[in-house]
């Protein structure tokens, strides 16, 4: 390369990191350079040894490649591996090294650890108001006190029954809650059976003397049942996320009226990918029977409409059709 013959003529006369500066080229890149231009001839190495004799040796890189990869090993720390390594006598390199090479190779710990099998579909049920969920969870307003959530919904329909928004954490919202939700309820024989969370605002004497008097029924989360309240969960990560983060959360006012609006949203606007383009509110009042159909002939209109659109449009380079064929 002749750029490397001007570098080591002008080395005659001035130092080399002044050659360097002067022609604008880094260090690192000179002897990259070099380094390819004498590249090695042996099958295992990519550039000759001589060049960085404290290298490790082919040998020494497979070694730390079966060890690392072993399952005799897996449940040693790479770190504490190298170590190891050492005082078995097969390889004297420094932890760095050995995170390094692992980098490098896209070598894999065999750490695949055995999850039980969980369940893909949680609690169905098959009628409104045959199972409700209820939870409590804390947001944070700007002035760092904490503002609480109560809320209900229904398994069925993912219909929010009732809320409520207060500024302290008393068991009794929950109880106010579930009351809201038994009176707007449709009368049925069978009592709605509650699934919550065993936290203190669930478990109390409030709730538990709302419980024996027979307008509900009561099942914890992960005690009485292996399921867990993801449901109720999930609408709280929607409701944070998508909508009350998104505004400015100055008082226990602000947070009540945003979450008046986005409880009316999902429960009268907004489909449920769940229910073929029902809204929680159709499905909870049984009122949204003809919306998949009416969905699908409306997309199979729409694209005829389409395919129409697209036959019609023509410009100056498209082949004419002759309307005699």
């Amino acid at each position: 390369m002749r750029i490397l013959r001007a570098v080591d003529r002008a080395r005659v006369y001035l130092p080399l990191r002044a050659v360097l500066r002067f022609m604008r080229l880094s260090p690192s890149r000179f002897h990259a350079w070099r380094r390819r231009q004498s590249a090695c001839a042996l099958d295992d190495q990519s550039s000759c040894p001589r060049t960085s004799p404290y290298r490790l040796t082919p040998r020494e890189v497979r070694a730390i490649e079966d060890m690392v990869t072993s399952p005799a090993y897996r449940h040693v720390p790479t770190g504490t591996l190298a170590v190891l390594a050492q005082r078995l006598g097969k390889v004297w390199a420094s932890p760095s090294t050995w995170y390094r090479l692992v980098r490098q190779n896209g070598w894999r710990r065999p750490r695949l650890r055995v999850h039980p099998a969980r369940p893909k579909i949680g609690l169905r049920t098959t009628r409104a108001d045959e199972m409700w969920h209820i939870d409590t969870t804390v947001i944070r307003l700007l002035d760092g006190t904490r503002v609480y959530l109560h809320a209900v919904i229904d398994n069925f329909s993912r219909r929010i029954l009732a809320w409520r928004v207060a500024d302290t954490f008393a068991p009794v919202n929950s109880v106010a809650v579930l009351l809201d939700a038994s009176r707007a309820a449709a009368p049925s024989d069978t009592a709605p059976v509650v699934l919550a969370d065993a936290g203190v605002e669930n478990v109390n004497a409030q709730v538990d003397e709302l419980i024996h008097t027979g307008v509900l029924r009561r099942v914890l989360a992960f005690t009485e049942l292996k399921f867990s309240n993801s449901m109720i969960e999930a609408w709280w990560r929607s409701l944070k996320h998508q909508w009350l983060f998104l505004h400015s959360l100055d008082s226990v006012t602000t947070v009540r009226r945003l979450v008046a609006f986005y409880v009316d949203e999902h429960n009268r606007v907004l489909p449920h990918s769940a229910f073929r383009g029902q809204t929680p509110d159709e499905m909870y009042l049984g009122t949204g029977a003809t919306v998949p159909a009416d969905l699908r002939a409306r997309a199979a209109a729409a694209r005829r409409a389409r395919v129409k659109a697209n036959r019609s449009a023509s410009c100056e380079t498209c082949p004419t059709v002759d309307a005699a064929a």
